[in-house]
């Protein structure tokens, strides 16, 4: 036998296996376009939430600090699952797992205060420092800039 005889012997399953997916995929997809159900009703393609018609734009613009949320949300969510390995494994570990996880914490506990001082974590809008404001007015250019 030669090379190419071979070859094609070893090569026939996955074609006919290629065939056969192609195949029922178009079978399926034929098979949904002729039972699947047509909708008339001009509100059949608007779409909705939970029954209640959308009103406005679907693209909301979201604050960068909505995302930096979520950030720190999975970084504190990991920290979780690792605490959560740690304390399965506890007896194992001893003493030298138990300071491991101090430090763990104690470097994440540091993040979350940075990140508190940075504000960070504020949901609310920003608010203006009052110091600020009061050398503003008593700048006799504040006036000429404002009006």
């Amino acid at each position: 036998m030669n090379a190419s005889a071979t070859q094609a012997t070893e090569i026939w399953p996955l074609v006919a296996y290629f065939f056969l997916v192609v195949t029922l995929v178009a079978g399926i997809m034929a098979l949904s376009y002729v039972i699947g159900e047509r909708h008339k009703a001009g509100a059949a393609d608007e779409p909705f939430e939970s029954g209640i018609v959308t009103v406005g734009l679907a693209r909301l613009r979201l604050s960068a600090k909505f995302y930096l949320i979520a950030v720190f949300f999975v970084i504190f969510d990991v920290e979780a699952v690792f605490l959560f390995a740690w304390a399965i494994a506890f007896r194992e570990l001893g003493w030298a797992g138990y300071i491991e996880a101090v430090i763990f914490i104690a470097v994440l506990g540091a993040a979350l205060a940075y990140l508190w001082r940075l504000g960070a974590l504020d949901w609310g809008p920003a608010r203006h420092s009052t110091r600020r404001s009061a050398k503003d007015a008593r700048s006799p250019n504040h006036a000429m800039v404002s009006k």
